[in-house]
């Protein structure tokens, strides 16, 4: 089984001194994702959780929506030059009925860490049609309940603390509980990580959720979550406009710049709890 970390020889330089040292660094390899046998995509990650994430990656894309739907899932003997193992090629079976992806899905070239939506052809292709809304979810939060949610992210980051350079994922109850974690070199995987846990052990749809990312939010961060049914998407970072605007769209609460008691909320704040007035602007567009 591939490793999540691994160790290389280097060089450090400490106050005008200099000394040789092995450093623990994350783990990035390709992983090839196939479906009845049939190439879908290669994306590099950080290898763990390879099942929930090919299975993940199918919810984000429209063709898996329940544990049941899935009839089998492995990794493919034979990756290697020699005939062994690599653990980098997982085929998944589709149940009888299930429908394939569209050919159109299928990446030529890789997925990168960086960006789970290489290979897309337009904007168009993906606004994937979700089986659940989130504009209706009741949830409703705190602010003091997001403003812990960064901390408690990178607490129960294991594998950061031995390479300092992996994004996380945790998904939250109402209450603030973290539900499950995963990381990864690509913070849509680490996503796709989490749910994919969520559809092999039939929790989906995500209901009454908050989803925190690493990093920023970006466009396919808040289109995995709504294909996920999760309301609520809380980032440390900076949205990007597309995010914003499909956010609006979808009725996603969209945090950003999440960092103490500090956040901007983009959009569906009416999810977010406040005490006292509300400022002018809005107390005059809801007639406050």
């Amino acid at each position: 089984m591939a490793r999540n970390t691994v160790r290389r020889r280097v060089l450090r330089i400490r106050d005008g001194g200099t000394d040789y040292r092995p450093d623990t660094l994350a783990a990035e390899e390709p992983m090839e994702i196939r479906v009845g046998g049939r190439p879908l995509t290669v994306t590099m990650r950080t290898p763990g959780d390879d099942f929930d994430l090919a299975v993940g990656f199918l919810v984000s894309e429209g063709v898996l929506h329940s544990a049941a739907e899935v009839a089998g899932i492995r990794y493919c003997a034979g990756a290697t030059s020699d005939g062994g193992n690599s653990y980098n090629v997982v085929d998944i079976t589709l149940a009888r009925g299930v429908r394939p992806p569209d050919a159109s899905l299928e990446r030529n070239f890789y997925t990168t860490s960086s960006c789970g939506l290489c290979g897309k052809a337009s904007l168009d292709a993906v606004r994937t049609t979700a089986a659940w809304t989130v504009a209706e979810d009741p949830l409703r939060v705190r602010p003091a309940l997001l403003s812990a949610l960064p901390e408690q992210l990178r607490a129960a980051q294991r594998v950061f603390d031995s390479t300092g350079g992996l994004h996380a994922a945790g998904l939250f109850d109402p209450d603030g509980v973290l539900r499950c974690l995963r990381e990864d070199v690509g913070r849509h995987n680490a996503v796709d990580k989490v749910i994919g846990d969520a559809l092999r052990s039939g929790r989906l749809p995500l209901r009454g959720s908050v989803l925190m990312v690493s990093g920023r939010a970006s466009f396919e961060l808040v289109q995995k979550a709504v294909m996920a049914g999760i309301p609520a998407l809380a980032a440390v970072s900076a949205p990007s406009s597309l995010a914003v605007d499909l956010a609006n769209e979808t009725g996603l609460t969209l945090v950003g710049f999440l960092r103490g008691s500090s956040m901007n909320v983009y959009s569906s704040a009416e999810r977010v709890q406040r005490s006292g007035r509300l400022p002018v602007a809005e107390r005059t567009a809801t007639g406050g």
